[in-house]
């Protein structure tokens, strides 16, 4: 077996259908599409969740339950084993300089801290949840 040799399987290349090319091609005239109605025409269709004009399920339904994702508090973590590491002791530990050390990249509203890792000097924290 080479490649030059290889041929596909029986079946499995298939024409393509020459919509509108005559009658006895058996996909003339009105393409496969049938008479008339809302699915013949071109560049038409219904959108999606449409029911012809009955009431679609999705308005039936009532609505249920409140999301508040765009409003919520963005917390920034940091781990105690993290200011171990990044601050020396008898330091003020802020949101500035938790952003100069690098442990906060992006903005946040409360910067919380959590109890992974081991702390062995005494800092100074100033952050909204610990």
């Amino acid at each position: 077996m080479e490649l030059h040799n290889l041929k596909p399987n029986p079946g499995a290349k298939h024409r393509n259908k020459r919509l509108g090319c005559g009658e006895s091609s058996g996909h003339g005239k009105t393409s496969g599409k049938g008479n008339k109605g809302q699915k013949a025409r071109s560049g038409s269709g219904t959108r999606v969740g449409f029911e012809g004009g009955q009431m679609p399920l999705h308005r039936r339904l009532p609505k249920r339950g409140f999301n508040n994702f765009d409003f919520r508090d963005k917390t920034g973590v940091i781990n105690v084993g993290d200011l171990d590491r990044c601050f020396e002791a008898g330091a003020t530990v802020d949101e500035a300089a938790l952003r100069a050390a690098g442990l906060l990249n992006n903005r946040c509203d409360v910067v919380k801290v959590l109890g992974d890792g081991e702390i062995e000097k005494a800092l100074t924290l100033v952050v909204g949840k610990a």
